[in-house]
């Protein structure tokens, strides 16, 4: 397509070139210069041709004129250039210092000034050294405020001055001008300052551009959804905010955590237990399945009870299941049934949290001395120590359970067998 249009206007170019010449062949006209005794005659064509001449000439001499200032200016702008290339390696590199001393250099020439400033302030960030990287930006702000303003937004923020951070970019944001890495910027700077309600604001102008990527951007709805949902003030206020959430975030198991946590510290775990009941349905999910457990309250008790005993009957070797198990039978008012559960749930894989719920079933049922061995096992197991249940934990003999393995059809099968396994 290129070359047939080159060929129209060469066509064209030659064309008007052959009327030129027979409009000028019956008359080429009569050109006369006459200059301090110098006489020059010739024809129209004749006088172009001397003035297009002359130019070239005057063209070829300024160019040899400036050729050795040329020189110098191109060979500070390849030495710049390599100087770029070199501090963006040491860069990624990780050598920082001499980042910052190679982008420092390359900066002396104008048309690298920019990136060369930007680049030698990341540099001495990552090394640690705030105050010069602030100084930096001082200087590249004069050559490209946005992009220094951002980047000091990024510094502060990481410095723990995400406050500073967030009042630097707000103008921008709320005037609704700021480019892509200051909305995502802006976003994070909310967040660390608990702002949520202002980090929703970015997600739009995040989402129309496509900067982050569809998982970071993901995460990054992920975050500031959960932030909301977390410092909702009433029942209503998370009720309407869950509601507007799509479908897919409300299906996201770490925002529906969240909001089950919130409902039921307001009051109202109801729903919050019915919406974990549908998404268990859909996709097992063991920390759901521990939230269930805990947020849900005794006057439901025995229902949830019956419910999360049904999926024990596809998830017999969950530990997460056995735990909630264990504690909605407490709940509910049966602590031998809580307590082999428990114990169950520490043969398969002691935690603090069974360790911790195995000391409010014993402590309920009187055992205070247990109850006490196993809030130490429970600390224990939070710093790091592994606790094994021994053969008589809590009055249970664990040493002759069989713990039954299921796929996920509920089909049993021998441990370790993988769930694909042909039949």
């Amino acid at each position: 397509m290129k070359a047939r249009r080159w060929l129209i206007l060469a066509l064209i170019i030659i064309l008007l070139l052959a009327v030129l010449f027979v409009w000028l062949s019956s008359d080429p006209g009569d050109v006369l210069i006459r200059f301090r005794g110098w006489r020059i005659q010739t024809t129209v064509v004749g006088a172009v041709a001397i003035l297009i001449a002359a130019w070239i000439a005057l063209g070829i001499a300024w160019w040899l004129l400036l050729w050795p200032f040329g020189a110098l200016s191109r060979r500070r702008r390849r030495i710049s250039h390599e100087r770029l290339r070199d501090g963006l390696v040491a860069l990624n590199e990780g050598r920082n210092v001499e980042a910052h001393r190679t982008l420092q250099r390359a900066a002396q020439y104008a048309s690298l000034r920019s990136p060369s400033l930007l680049a030698a302030a990341d540099a001495a960030h990552r090394h640690g050294d705030t105050a010069r990287a602030l100084e930096t930006l001082d200087e590249a702000a004069q050559h490209a405020p946005e992009a220094a303003r951002i980047l000091r937004a990024r510094v502060l923020r990481e410095n723990g001055r995400a406050e500073e951070a967030l009042q630097l970019l707000s103008p921008a944001a709320e005037a609704g001008k700021l480019p892509p890495a200051g909305w995502h910027e802006y976003a994070l700077a909310a967040l660390a300052t608990f702002q949520p309600d202002k980090a929703r604001a970015a997600l739009e102008p995040l989402r129309k551009s496509d900067a982050l990527g569809a998982a970071a951007f993901a995460d990054l709805v992920t975050d500031v959804l959960g932030a909301t949902l977390r410092d909702a003030p009433d029942t209503a206020t998370l009720q309407a905010l869950w509601k507007g959430a799509t479908r897919q975030q409300r299906q996201m198991p770490a925002l529906l955590d969240i909001y089950a946590r919130r409902a039921a510290a307001l009051g109202d775990a109801h729903v919050a237990l019915d919406a974990i009941e549908d998404a268990v349905k859909r996709e097992w999910n063991p920390e759901l399945v521990a939230t269930y457990g805990e947020i849900t309250p005794p006057a439901e008790a025995t229902q949830r009870l019956h419910t999360a005993a049904r999926w024990q009957e596809i998830h017999p070797g969950d530990d997460a299941l056995l735990r909630t198990l264990g504690t909605l039978s407490l709940r509910a008012s049966d602590p031998r049934d809580a307590r082999e559960y428990l114990v169950r749930a520490l043969a398969l894989k002691p935690t603090a949290m069974g360790w911790a719920a195995l000391g409010d079933v014993q402590s309920a049922t009187g055992e205070a001395a247990d109850a006490t061995r196993c809030y130490a096992n429970a600390w224990k197991c939070a710093h790091g120590e592994t606790i094994a249940p021994g053969a008589q934990e809590a009055g249970i003999d664990t040493a002759h359970l069989t713990l039954e393995e299921r796929d996920e059809h509920g089909m049993p099968r021998l441990p370790g067998e993988p769930s694909g396994a042909a039949r």
